[in-house]
């Protein structure tokens, strides 16, 4: 049987893709005749052994590796130029040629493996909650959903071409909507003004499209459910997504203690952050600007020095760590700044082969810009820390594990932010501003989350009674001290900025979920730092090879969020801010 490895320090260093057992190591991806005939040996392969099972396992593994990371990279360079036809047109062949021709493969080859008398023979602690995700997804296959899951990851791309797309002209310059956000920062408030009025008015220009595509995906995401037998989408997703740990009934209950526990600290925040601007009332462009009146922080100049900067940070935390992003650097596995045609937002992209993953985003020099980078940071060293593991789906573990690594990340890593804020007060801002974001966090989740429960629940809605829920539910969670008054046109469409809604539909309560972990995580730490920074690499090296709530336990923390819970780690950050 597979004995996993400890990751090693060596490991983070090695640029090298470790060699190919079943696929031949010149092998590319250029079409499916090329492909199909891995498929058609891996289903009809004779297996007389758990031992036999094990090594089609391991070859299949391989095989998807291929695929997954050719997928990957085609992704990657259509989202760093949006306007390029070649790339978007290279990403397209795959989804529209390949994927729908892996579908009943991959359908086939996990109902052989089902079938197997050996599979009792497999270590079933090493491989139970493999097979667990191995049986649901056999449970809602539908050959029917293959041409409709096409059909929506098209129109999904159409998303980030539309968003990729938008830039504002402010003082003669023409910005892109990340580059416009950081004069929400500046002290004067007429600049901030004008600026959160342009990106709005921006988005509007394309909020009518943006409505028509999105409706049109609600459609077709509900004609998935119905062809697996479910009733509306967001079950079907609970079970897409695997989870096995809460239910929608738990998400409904996570909402209410946000709104009871958070909502109430984000009001007396803006209620003093409203005093401390001598402002009558506060305006939606006031909520970025520090309210000492003092001007943006300026963390860095250039995407190599905020990558320099980090891989400080993180040597400083752990060798291990630093070594990570250095090798990331080496092999040229980032694009970090915002420019004219780039995809919106940021990401970390594993590789499944080469176990060195692709950091993404649209730095502009802000603070927002280097939690960013902490954040995608934590996800990459994630990505180091299962590279040793020897199937690719224990290498992706779901999102509630997969954002406790990189929220975690930003905040045990504060300690150490004097390389991009030398100035002690600017440190300190920097530390207050971070930690009122990270229990914004909650609410925004809650806000989002709950948007998605009733659009799926009701996919026969108007756009009329959409845009009305979304501002009952912003109302509820957000903002509830600014004066919107003459803005209420743009508040309906502020949903329209939250790329998930269109391109990964419910991934998003693990945000909310993974954030509580990480104030656990950075709790552990700051009580005993190295066994604190031991547990959470300890954590993140098990993939998902087991629970989440066994992962969260290895990190030394709980995967639980009660209002009790919340509201102990809540008032540990409270805690925290008013010591600075």
């Amino acid at each position: 049987m597979i004995q996993l490895a400890e990751p090693s320090a060596a490991s983070a260093t090695d640029t090298q893709r470790p060699p190919r057992h079943y696929v031949p190591e010149d092998f590319q991806v250029t079409d499916w005749a090329a492909l199909e005939p891995y498929f058609q040996e891996l289903a009809a392969r004779p297996v007389a052994s758990a031992e036999e099972l094990e090594r089609w396992l391991l070859d299949r593994s391989e095989l998807e590796a291929v695929l997954s990371e050719d997928l990957a990279w085609r992704y990657i360079r259509m989202t760093c130029a949006t306007q390029d036809t070649a790339r978007s047109e290279a990403f397209q062949y795959f989804v529209n040629e390949i994927e729908p021709s892996v579908a009943p493969y991959d359908h086939a080859l996990n109902e052989k493996m089902l079938a197997s008398p050996y599979l009792d023979g497999l270590d079933q602690a090493r491989y139970g909650v493999f097979l667990r995700s191995v049986r649901r997804a056999s449970e809602i296959y539908r050959a029917d959903n293959i041409p409709l899951k096409t059909e929506i990851s098209t129109k999904q791309q159409q998303y980030a071409a539309t968003a990729g797309a938008m830039t504002v002209t402010l003082d003669g310059e023409e910005l892109t909507l990340p580059q416009a956000a950081d004069r929400l920062k500046s002290p004067d408030r007429a600049v901030r003004e004008t600026a959160w009025r342009a990106v709005q008015q921006r988005r509007l220009l394309d909020a009518k499209s943006l409505d028509a595509l999105f409706t049109e995906l609600v459609g077709l995401r509900h004609q998935v459910a119905l062809n697996a037998d479910f009733e509306n989408f967001r079950d079907y997703m609970f079970a897409a997504l695997g989870r096995f740990d809460y239910t929608a009934q738990d998400c409904f209950n996570f909402h209410r203690a946000i709104r009871e526990t958070v909502v109430p600290l984000i009001d007396d925040l803006d209620l003093a952050r409203r005093q401390d601007l001598n402002q009558p009332a506060l305006r939606p462009w006031d909520l970025d600007v520090d309210p000492s009146g003092q001007p943006p922080l300026r963390p860095f100049a250039t995407g190599a020095e905020l990558l320099e900067k980090t891989i400080t940070v993180f040597q400083a935390l752990d060798p291990y760590l630093g070594d990570c992003l250095r090798t990331m650097r080496q092999m040229g596995q980032l694009d970090l700044e915002s420019r004219k045609g780039k995809a919106p937002g940021g990401y970390n992209y594993p590789l499944d082969e080469t176990g060195v993953p692709f950091i993404f985003m649209n730095a502009t020099s802000s603070l927002r810009d280097v939690v960013t980078m902490l954040h995608e940071g934590g996800h990459a060293v994630h990505s180091f820390l299962t590279r040793h593991l020897a199937l690719g789906a224990d290498k992706h573990p779901p999102s509630e594990v997969a954002e406790l690594a990189s929220m975690s990340m930003e905040l045990i890593s504060m300690d150490h932010w004097d390389v991009f804020f030398e100035n002690p007060e600017d440190l300190r801002r920097a530390k207050k501003t971070h930690l009122e974001s990270v229990l914004e966090t909650f609410p925004w989740v809650a806000t989002i989350d709950k948007f998605q429960h009733w659009v799926y629940e009701h996919p026969q809605h108007t756009e009329t009674e959409r845009h009305h829920r979304w501002t009952e539910i912003f109302d509820e969670f957000n903002q509830r001290t600014v004066d919107w008054r003459g803005l209420e046109g743009i508040k309906p469409y502020l949903w329209q900025k939250q790329l998930h809604l269109y391109e990964v539909p419910f991934y998003y309560i693990e945000y909310a979920m993974a954030q509580l972990g990480a104030i656990a995580v950075w709790r552990h730490y700051r009580q005993n730092p190295a066994e604190g920074l031991a547990a959470y690499k300890r954590a993140l090296a098990l993939g998902y090879t087991a629970p989440i709530g066994q992962i969260y336990a290895a990190a030394g923390i709980r995967f639980d969020f009660s209002t009790d819970y919340l509201r102990t780690l809540t008032d540990f950050v409270r805690e925290e801010m008013a010591a600075l």
